[in-house]
């Protein structure tokens, strides 16, 4: 028996009833938009986990929770006569034209742009983006340029926008020797908060320390919250190896000496290539 294919209108109808408040879900039907932002932040992060893990099968089931969060803003919205999905996905196909001029020259779907670029009109395609950029975040009443930027990302990823967008008209190190000379700085003032036993100070110069670190991900092109992710994965590998060789002897992490936790560490290391 073949299942049946369900479409977006399907999707759209299926929100609705979910919502209604006579034969819908109670659950559905009480929620709001800040009630849910905590689930799309999830989810978004499940999509990002299915990728890391090239668990694409798992990805296609996370795509649709999180496509779910979408359907479900509209659906609350259109309740409330302020917009529908179909308003959304008309707003972001305009906003995609607009800002691709060089795929759609003639500001249409329709319209193509010449299959070959030189590398002058990849700088130029670069410009335009960010003049067309400033062009909208002043149509908001955003004048400054870190204006727009959420302040809900994760403190990684705002970072990164943050460096992006000064980098943006100039206000960046000009190599990655002047970065790496940043870092070394600011780990100076970490050692010197830490032996004037300044908490406040030792917060502060963490976060700068951090900061520059973040710096140095955006110059090689690696984006931090990626990388840091990786690394909590590779210590969790490691430490759940140290506790089953530690149960193997009898041990439990609390009970094992750190020298014993140490040598198993080195050895997860190796093992763990």
């Amino acid at each position: 028996m073949v299942s049946r294919q369900y479409s977006f209108d399907d999707l759209k109808r299926l929100m609705s009833r979910l919502r209604d408040p006579q034969t819908g879900c109670p659950w559905d039907v009480e929620q709001t938009y800040r009630s849910i932002a905590p689930s799309t932040i999830e989810e978004a992060y499940e999509v990002v986990d299915a990728i890391e893990r090239n668990n694409l099968e798992h990805l296609k089931e996370e795509l649709g929770d999180l496509l779910f969060q979408v359907v479900f803003y509209s659906q609350i919205a259109l309740e409330e006569e302020r917009f529908n999905l179909d308003d959304v996905v008309s707003d972001l196909v305009s906003k995609l034209i607009r800002r691709h001029p060089h795929v759609f020259p003639e500001n249409t779907l329709e319209s193509r742009a010449s299959a070959t670029r030189t590398p002058e009109q990849e700088a130029e395609i670069k410009a335009r983006w960010e003049a067309l950029k400033r062009e909208e975040r002043q149509a908001k009443g955003q004048a400054g340029l870190l204006d727009d930027i959420p302040l809900n990302l994760s403190a990684l990823t705002r970072a990164t926008k943050l460096q992006k967008r000064a980098s943006s008209v100039g206000f960046d190190w000009p190599s990655m020797d002047g970065v790496i000379e940043k870092i070394e700085e600011e780990l100076d003032e970490v050692k010197q908060a830490l032996k004037d036993q300044n908490p406040a100070a030792v917060r502060e110069e963490l976060g700068d320390l951090l900061f520059a670190v973040v710096n140095a991900s955006r110059h090689q092109k690696v984006e931090p919250e990626g990388a840091l992710r990786g690394t909590n994965y590779k210590f969790e590998q490691r430490f759940s190896y140290i506790e089953k060789a530690l149960a193997d002897r009898g041990l439990s992490a609390e009970d094992a000496p750190l020298e014993l936790m140490d040598a198993l560490w080195d050895e997860a290391k190796t093992q763990l290539r």
